[in-house]
């Protein structure tokens, strides 16, 4: 599945240490400014009990866990919207992902410099907000002058988008983003998503602290809680210099240990994955073999034969029938055998909509 999220901040505020974490990868991570000028692309894991308990169930010879993808973006600065920095490669790269994982600096310390010379959260959302509204206000002048060639011949439709619009350029222009605007009415939202507007990518926002402030937050935390309340977005506190120290471990059960020794019940970066699944509206069904045990990722709402066809389109072209077993029946009962015996499993056709966690055998012919 092409979907990916897009690491984003000012210089130097912990981005590259949090992919490296996430990704096990070794893109720079660097105490000075611009030390990402090409965006690192990476592929990471998304951690799923449900897979480990349906292996331990069905004993498979493999076990192949789903994936998303995953982008380190140049940092920004003031001005990219004009091209300072490196502004417009900033924004080109912003454009091609689907979500945005915007990280915010959240600890001091005087041997980690920051762009701006002190550490202040709110302005420097403000600086990337800005820019980011700046574009869009480009986009949105050209699509506005469509819109109202198109109502001078009395088109009803297109008059009511340019109320959309100006409306749109108000909230903008006052410093708020897309995603903060009323998106109840259904043209609303079908205009604002054909327009791609970069404040209107679905986001997450990353607090990285210092190891005292990973659990509870901090002064810094708690008014930029405030400050985002208003956007619906979640908010995580991770401290990626102690995921980067996890990230060095060897086996799962060095790291598990050093993350219940810190305080915290998994991993930060478990969460921020599964954020980002969430934050893309991914949702896994499963199949279970002897041969292998596998998640497969969809859009939420996807229906069967869609499934089918992340196996291979041949199972979508040829959809004859899905046999879904429940997680938690499957869980429960302990096996595929015990779940048909039981008269659990469900026979689905073609308008089936598949549900997070379903277990599925797909019947086909080409």
């Amino acid at each position: 599945m092409a979907l990916k999220c897009g690491i984003v901040g000012l210089p130097n505020v912990g981005k590259s240490t949090l992919f490296n974490a996430l990704t096990s990868a070794k893109a720079l991570a660097a105490n000075y400014p611009f030390a990402t000028k090409e965006p690192n692309i990476g592929m990471i894991t998304v951690p799923d009990e449900r897979l480990d308990k349906l292996s331990e169930l069905v004993n498979p010879q493999k076990v192949q866990p789903t994936n998303i993808e995953i982008v380190d973006i140049a940092g920004l600065i003031k001005g990219a919207s004009q091209g300072e920095g490196l502004g417009n490669q900033f924004l080109a790269n912003i454009r091609e992902v689907d979500a945005i994982v915007h990280v915010v600096r959240c600890f001091v310390n005087d041997n980690v410099v920051h762009v701006d010379g002190n550490v202040d959260p709110a302005r420097d959302k403000d600086i990337i907000d800005t820019e980011l509204i700046l574009k869009d206000i480009e986009t949105l002048e050209k699509r506005l002058d469509k819109h109202k060639k198109g109502a001078k011949g009395g088109d009803k439709v297109e008059a009511r988008k340019v109320e959309i619009c100006e409306a749109l350029m108000a909230h903008l222009s006052d410093s708020k983003p897309a995603r903060a605007f009323n998106q109840e009415d259904e043209v609303i939202s079908e205009l604002l998503l054909d327009m791609y507007l970069l404040t209107n990518k679905p986001i997450l926002y990353v607090c990285n602290v210092d190891e005292s402030s990973v659990v509870s937050g901090n002064e810094m935390t708690e008014a930029f809680k405030v400050l985002i309340a208003d956007e619906g977005a979640e908010i995580l506190l991770i401290s990626a210099a102690i995921e980067a120290d996890i990230a060095e471990l060897d086996t799962a059960e060095e790291r598990m240990e050093f993350v219940k020794e810190m305080g915290l019940e998994e991993p930060g970066v478990n969460r921020v994955i599964q954020s980002c699944y969430k934050l893309l509206k991914l949702e896994t069904y499963f199949t279970a073999g002897e041969k292998e045990v596998r998640a497969w990722t969809i859009k939420v709402g996807t229906k069967a034969p869609g499934a089918a066809g992340v196996i291979h389109t041949d199972f979508e072209k040829g959809f004859i029938r899905a046999e879904v077993i429940a997680y938690n029946d499957f869980v429960t009962l302990g096996s595929e055998a015990a779940v048909k015996e039981a008269g659990k499993m469900k026979v689905e056709g073609k308008e089936y909509v598949v549900q997070d966690g379903d277990v599925m055998h797909f019947r086909f012919n080409v």
